[in-house]
């Protein structure tokens, strides 16, 4: 991240035009040592002073600074990746204020605010007692309706009303979601099609194929979110409940998301394995887990986000169109506690805690040396 630095663009840009430092002083109307103090950082030029300034090396005061007031994408991955790496090995409240530092020095860059609003979100957990956990998503939630409110990126305004309403929902408010989104959800006529057919038509197919491809990955995964969504409606209808997850299964497995996005199959078998025990179907929620832990012990790290032989385009569009690129949100470190420690601490599955099979999950898990907490 860079730092407001006067001397130092001073120094360049009276380099560049080869003049000296009495000549920049009698333009500006004071001493030579006054210019000496500003090029080294000794002190700064009279703020009344900046607009001749930048004006005399043809450049905007932000130049002048030396401010940048926004990331470029490479920054925000380097810096999500530091402080989620942070979140796992530091004192939780000593990462919450560099991320507060960082949002009000970069406080119109809403790429950024939107990822330090993600990672209150996936590492909030460590807040600890319900009262400051509910203090981050509230903090969070507040860095996405800035977003919202302000980004001219419709995308990211569309990302930011989302996480807002997840947000809520967090916080135990449904009904503010309602009103939220209750006339935000348009008739969807994707435009992709009709992209790929225009890069198709102007010979561009390599393109026109790398925008299907990632249609077809976001429309996969966002139909089995749907789908699970859809099995937590089910709690009094067996036969839906038991297709539904038929359903969600044959994508994963037609799609192969074991290599594919194995963090993802992890996430529905865990969810699939709760539906079961709520339908009390023991023996279908406990093959839902052994696929979990078979899944999770296996040579899928570290984690990321990738393409395979069918989605061969997948991995350069990922690295131009996410601000994370291949990344996920969460540290391998985190992951892996998170799955060793899931089984035994959500309640649900306490009723499955005198099963063999449910033991013995536990035990391959925690037998394995890189899960050990």
């Amino acid at each position: 991240m860079k730092e407001i630095n006067i001397g130092r663009i001073l120094l360049e840009n009276r380099r560049k035009k080869n003049i000296t430092q009495d000549e920049l002083a009698a333009h500006m109307g004071v001493s030579k040592a006054c210019v000496s103090k500003w090029e080294t950082a000794a002190t700064y030029p009279d703020i009344t002073l900046l607009p001749r300034l930048a004006a005399f090396f043809n450049i905007s005061i932000d130049e002048l600074m030396g401010y940048e007031p926004q990331m470029t994408v490479e920054e925000i991955r380097r810096l999500y990746q530091q402080i989620s790496c942070d979140f796992s090995t530091k004192p939780f409240e000593q990462v919450m204020a560099y991320c507060r530092t960082v949002a009000k020095k970069y406080y119109s860059c809403f790429p950024l605010l939107f990822q330090i609003g993600a990672l209150y979100l996936n590492h909030c957990s460590f807040a600890k007692t319900p009262k400051k956990i509910s203090s981050v998503l509230e903090e969070a939630m507040q860095l996405f309706v800035r977003v919202k409110e302000e980004s001219e990126n419709a995308s990211l305004k569309e990302q930011a009303l989302n996480m807002e309403a997840f947000c809520l929902l967090r916080l135990g408010r449904g009904e503010e979601v309602i009103e939220l989104l209750s006339d935000s959800i348009p008739l969807k006529m994707p435009a992709e099609p009709l992209l790929a057919e225009a890069y198709q038509m102007t010979g561009n197919c390599q393109k026109a194929k790398q925008i299907l491809q990632a249609e077809i990955y976001q429309s996969m995964l966002i139909l089995i979110n749907f789908l699970l969504s859809y099995t937590k409606l089910c709690a009094q209808d067996e036969p839906s409940f038991e297709e539904t997850c038929h359903r969600i299964l044959s994508i994963t497995d037609s799609f192969q998301l074991e290599t594919l996005h194995p963090a993802f199959l992890l996430t529905t078998y865990f969810s699939l394995a709760q539906g079961y025990i709520n339908h009390e179907n023991k023996e279908k929620a406990l093959n839902m887990l052994e696929r979990y832990c078979h899944l999770a012990i296996s040579n899928i790290y570290p984690l990321r986000l990738q393409g395979d032989s069918y989605f061969t385009l997948l991995d350069d569009w990922l690295k131009e169109n996410l601000t994370l690129g291949n990344q996920l949100p969460r540290q391998d470190l985190l992951v892996r506690k998170e799955i060793a420690a899931a089984l035994t601490e959500t309640p649900i599955f306490s009723s499955l805690s005198d099963q063999i099979r449910f033991q013995e999950i536990v035990q391959k898990i925690n037998r394995n040396g890189e899960y050990q907490l």
